[in-house]
């Protein structure tokens, strides 16, 4: 293999650890809320609840209750895989979800 070949697949590697390390995010957790990629079935979270329809009472949940009601809605009307409690994944959709309850609040 060349130098460079080797070189290309070091950096690659390099730039998608990086993207993985990144923080969890309410911007992260917004594209995973509208993205299928979750489940199987084509559906995603805003299916169900665009624009945060039927999440008004998030913000009266702790983040142990709020993980298992996202990682419970994954796996049932999504047909996904439930994430890690310790993902960046999950953390990101519960920072998001306070997002909506606070809009809700206001």
């Amino acid at each position: 293999m060349s130098k460079s070949i080797i070189t290309l697949i070091v950096i690659a590697g390099l730039v998608s650890s990086v993207a993985a390390a990144e923080p969890p995010s309410a911007e992260h957790g917004r594209q995973l809320f509208g993205s299928t990629a979750l489940g199987t079935n084509g559906r995603s979270c805003s299916t169900c609840h665009a624009g945060g329809k039927g999440l008004e009472d998030v913000g009266g949940f702790d983040d142990a209750k709020l993980e298992m009601i996202i990682n419970q809605c994954i796996q049932k009307p999504l047909k996904g895989q439930a994430l890690a409690t310790d993902s960046n994944e999950l953390k990101s959709l519960v920072i998001y979800l306070r997002t909506l309850a606070n809009l809700d609040s206001k």
